[in-house]
């Protein structure tokens, strides 16, 4: 039995449409970064440690969202390179959005790469005087932390509280810029 020239090409035509279609169907990946973020509080509770406070910081979802804010803003705008967003927010700006009612501070890592170890990221706050500063003062005894990564880029954002002097509230998540509901 032979097979036409035409219906070769008709059942190739349709092996390579069910082969896109798998294709187009297969998730695209996406990192979890929380074993980084954690291991960020974990070098920070250290950080404060050796220096000798006697407080244990904690984690705060309010300055974790303000910090989801930055990350991406930073990720997704590269001529950011530090403490103030796209839109002229500071770090102040972004925690109370999140409706956090303190002092806060903030540590940024850029790393030209998709990923960073906790280690190389505490090496490089812990070298620079401004951000071992905030790491190492008692009185910052909340944090929230976010990073994400591109295929050549990785960001991480923490933001450290002084006390949150707002009561607690059910939001949904947001996007970036957007203001409470």
């Amino acid at each position: 039995m032979t097979v036409s020239k035409t219906a070769r090409i008709a059942a190739a035509a349709a092996a390579v449409g069910v082969a896109v279609s798998v294709v187009v169907a297969v998730p695209t990946a996406h990192a979890d970064n929380r074993r980084l973020n954690e291991s960020v509080v974990v070098n920070v509770y250290t950080v404060q440690k050796q220096n000798n406070c006697a407080t244990e910081i904690a984690i705060n979802p309010k300055l974790r969202l303000a910090a989801q804010w930055h990350t991406n803003d930073v990720l997704h705008n590269r001529a950011l390179n530090g403490d103030i967003g796209s839109d002229g927010s500071t770090v102040a700006d972004r925690a109370r959005n999140a409706g956090y009612q303190g002092t806060v501070a903030e540590t940024v890592a850029i790393n030209p790469a998709l990923a960073i170890s906790g280690v190389e990221l505490i090496n490089q706050w812990y070298h620079r005087p401004d951000y071992y500063a905030i790491m190492a003062d008692c009185s910052n005894i909340d944090i929230g932390v976010w990073s994400e990564n591109l295929i050549d880029r990785t960001v991480v954002v923490a933001v450290y509280g002084k006390g949150d002097f707002a009561p607690p509230v059910q939001a949904p998540i947001r996007e970036f810029g957007q203001p409470p509901a």
